[in-house]
């Protein structure tokens, strides 16, 4: 999961931030040292607490589906709006694959999957399905309507969150 990312027109400027991260610099450092470099935000958490990481990665995924710019962005961003918007959910680690949303009962690295899968489709209809990519359990024109689904999907995953390895 990339802590950083950033476009440069100058490979100085990329070597720059290699040599940051090679010296183990922190990561606002880095940004000091290599202006282009945009900080994800994820995995910012010194103590590792399972339950601040979770909201770590909430909180990428929310500002990485805002800063999308693919024609279908503002569904993908609606299902995961919608999905943060749930109590139930938000309690679970997110992560995607394939721009399908995921939860997880604990942290990265080693997932432990959980619960339906939801996706954005590019005829801005949202899937709820069983596997990646599948809409096997329902196909609904809001991210709302999928969200619900889900979330009655997932009553026996109600538990604190673990580190994952």
């Amino acid at each position: 999961m990339p802590l950083i990312d950033g476009t440069a027109d100058d490979l100085t400027e990329v070597a720059r931030a290699a040599r940051a991260w090679h010296d183990g610099a922190a990561l606002n450092d880095i940004r000091r040292a290599a202006p282009f470099v945009h900080l994800t935000g994820r995995f910012e958490v010194p103590d590792l607490d399972p339950a601040h990481l979770t909201e770590s990665e909430w909180q990428s995924l929310r500002q990485e589906a805002g800063e999308l710019e693919y024609s279908w962005q503002e569904t993908y961003q609606a299902l995961i709006e919608a999905a943060h918007a749930e109590p139930t959910l938000r309690a679970l680690y997110p992560f995607t694959s394939h721009w399908a949303l995921r939860f997880s009962t604990t942290t990265r690295p080693r997932l432990t999957v959980v619960g339906p899968c939801l996706t954005a489709n590019s005829d801005g209809t949202y899937g709820v399905g069983k596997g990646i990519v599948s809409d096997d359990l329902g196909r609904f024109p809001t991210a709302s309507e999928a969200v619900a689904l889900a979330v009655r999907q997932m009553t026996a995953y109600r538990r604190p969150i673990a580190l994952g390895g």
